[in-house]
């Protein structure tokens, strides 16, 4: 006789534990149970059948696994908490007593310490599983490292997730590891690659954050404990595989001061001593500086002198620059395109990671108050900027602080341009520098000025691209994301309309156009024909449009009245009328017979006075052919659609309609973008 199964010893039921009965088994509280299991990456699962999984007849909404629950009781933080329970304990029992000196000694002294060191040793067994995890990490902590400190969000939380934050964006400064960027309404997203693993991570604004009390910090806080201890591990080891001492020196004051990426001071191997910003502009005396200014001013002149001795040689050798463009011509980076429709759209080559980490290095920028420092500042220095300068009120770390500095080659602006005078306040015009010095925010010489949206726009195509598309008050091109790109039939921006619309689409939009040309023409005729009305009449024209009675006859049998429509009336109307709607099967009579023919209706009836009809009558019948083309071509199609579909099984019907209704909604969507942008291009033309 076989045994007889008890009820949950096996399948569902037995694979799975209610969070209760977790809670029971491991002895521990709630709170504490949710901590342990972000600690140890255990998550609620969902059964096929919750009636089955469940012991009880309650219906139980949250389950775990039996053996993740079961793992979890050899691990050595149960201890930990179980100690910090009876230390609360002692500690009320002396609150208790009265005894408030003990109390806070046992707080003190023996509060148990947690590591999460082993849990991150087993969690990522290698640095590569590290690296995997690191997008939710950077989020988290760049997101505490901007919220304001409140009893929830303590402060040291926040100082810690800034330096770990720092030290990691040094990093990928120094090794040049950033590759892409875009800005959303969300913040900011950043994408780098290291070890070959393709990290993303958002970052918010440089807003005022407000902290509501619908969020749990308490378990954001968790979170945030071992996401900090997994990016020092990581740091660690980015920093030691490239030879720098970590953790890197951290200067206090230069922070407090606002320097934040300029408070990071690197040392190691192959890190170079760069000349102290600070010692440039605020440490030295004004004799200094103006040595200083006077050698740079030199060094400046002298440039110019070789650049002008170069042009000139250069327009004595021509051969020799045509056959030095024709080299660099053949060095350019080789293209591939598109040979038939249809065919496979190829990844185009990009330059390599060093050159494209080196796209900044040859130029000196200035940031405007209205731009975003930190930001600018991380993306320049990560593509290879050395000379980076703001106002002093941004913080500590630039370059230098004076706008007027010629050796600056770009200014990033964030506001509409603005008329200045010429010469500024202070300055006397008899004097040397008010030729050479800009007004207050006007412009230097020689100087490119660029909106914000350019360095982001130049990192994702990994190219310089024209300054003057992105030149103060131009309407910029639009920022697009570089993770997204355009599919066959969706709407591209950075294209022309010509090249997405289909043939009925730009048809359609010929002729409204035509449609509304005419419209235009003939409601500009009619006004010029009441013009010219209003001219002719020289009672209407002294009275400006308006019927004046004369007010010397009140007799109303001198007032003709309306006796009403005569027969000869009648019948001339309704003569017209048949006309009319003889002229009009006519022109139908007409069109059928050119389609049976196979030729097109707009090709005879290019006299319209014979017909007697108007142009705009010509111009409407053109496009009635063509829709009546259209509507036909589309009808044999969908008539050919219909026939292969009665070929498939029901299955693949039901698939290949619901693959129709997709691209359909895709369709749609871009031919909406696609008017839109029609009405934009024709208001503004």
């Amino acid at each position: 006789m076989a045994k007889i199964k008890k009820r949950g010893a096996s399948g569902q039921a037995k694979n799975f534990i209610t969070r209760t009965q977790a809670v029971r088994k491991l002895q521990i509280s709630l709170p504490d149970f949710r901590r342990l299991c972000i600690y140890k990456g255990i998550y609620p699962r969902e059964p096929r059948n919750k009636k089955k999984a469940s012991k009880t007849s309650t219906a139980s909404t949250t389950f775990y696994y039996t053996k993740d629950i079961q793992y979890l009781l050899h691990e050595p933080i149960l201890n930990k908490f179980r100690d910090h329970k009876a230390l609360a304990k002692k500690i009320a029992r002396s609150l208790g007593r009265g005894d408030v000196g003990d109390a806070a000694r046992l707080e003190k002294t023996a509060k148990p310490r947690i590591t999460l060191d082993h849990i991150i040793k087993e969690r990522y067994p290698t640095f590569v599983d590290a690296l995997r995890d690191l997008d939710d990490a950077l989020s988290l902590l760049f997101l505490f490292a901007n919220l304001p400190f409140t009893s929830t969000v303590p402060p040291k939380t926040i100082a810690l997730c800034q330096r770990l934050c720092l030290e990691f964006e040094h990093y990928l400064i120094v090794t040049h590891s950033l590759r892409k960027s875009f800005i959303s309404i969300k913040g900011i997203y950043y994408q780098a690659t290291i070890q070959g693993q393709d990290i993303l991570w958002l970052v918010p604004h440089k807003f005022v954050q407000k902290v509501t009390g619908d969020v749990d910090f308490r378990i954001m806080g968790t979170f945030v404990e071992f996401y900090t201890t997994l990016l020092g591990f990581v740091n660690y080891r980015l920093y030691t595989s490239i030879g720098l001492v970590y953790p890197p020196k951290f200067d206090t004051k230069s922070d407090e001061r606002g320097g934040e990426l300029s408070a990071i001071v690197l040392e190691g191997a192959g890190v170079t001593t760069e000349q102290d910003p600070a010692q440039l502009t605020n440490g030295t005396t004004e004799e200094d500086s103006m040595g200083a200014q006077i050698d740079l001013n030199a060094d400046v002149q002298r440039r110019a002198d070789q650049l002008g001795e170069t042009l000139e040689a250069s327009e004595e050798s021509e051969p020799t620059d045509q056959v030095m463009e024709d080299h660099a011509a053949t060095d350019a980076i080789d293209k591939f395109e598109v040979q038939g429709e249809g065919a496979d759209v190829l990844d185009q080559p990009r330059m390599s990671d060093t050159e494209a980490g080196l796209l900044f290095a040859p130029y000196s920028f200035f940031l405007s108050r209205e731009t975003p420092r930190q930001p600018l500042e991380f993306l320049l220095r990560a593509y290879g900027c050395k000379r980076i300068s703001w106002d002093e009120v941004l913080g500590d770390g630039a370059f230098t602080n004076d706008e007027n500095d010629p050796s600056i080659t770009h200014q990033i602006v964030d506001r509409p341009p603005t008329q200045h005078l010429d010469t500024p306040t202070g300055l006397d015009e008899d004097q040397p520098d008010a030729q050479t010095a800009p007004a207050r925010g006007g412009r230097m010489p020689g100087r490119t000025y660029i909106q914000p949206q350019w360095v982001w726009d130049c990192i994702n195509q990994g190219k310089l691209l024209r300054p003057d598309l992105y030149a103060p008050g131009a309407t910029m091109p639009p920022h697009l994301s570089p993770w997204v790109k355009p599919s066959k039939a969706a709407y591209d921006p950075t294209l022309p309309l010509a090249e997405q619309e289909g043939e009925a689409e730009a048809e359609q939009a010929g002729l409204d156009k035509e449609e509304q040309q005419e419209l235009d023409r003939l409601a500009a005729v009619a006004d010029s024909n009441g013009e010219v009305d209003a001219e002719d009449d020289p009672e209407s024209g002294a009275d400006h449009g308006m019927d004046v009675a004369s007010g010397d006859s009140d007799d109303p049998s001198e007032v003709e009245e309306f006796g009403g429509f005569g027969s000869d009336d009648i019948e001339a109307l309704a003569g017209a009328d048949e006309d009319e709607v003889e002229d009009t099967r006519s022109q139908d009579q007409k069109e059928l017979e050119a389609e049976a023919a196979g030729l097109s209706y707009t090709e005879t009836s290019a006299d319209g006075k014979k017909n007697g009809r108007p142009a705009s009558s010509n111009s409407k019948g053109k496009g009635e052919e063509l829709r009546k083309k259209a509507a036909r071509k589309r009808k044999e199609e969908e008539e050919e659609l219909e026939r292969r579909k009665m070929m498939m099984s029901k299955k693949k019907r039901k698939l290949f309609e619901k693959m129709a209704y997709s691209n359909r909604r895709k369709d749609d969507e871009a031919a909406k973008l696609r008017s839109k942008r029609r009405k934009l291009e024709k208001g503004k033309s």
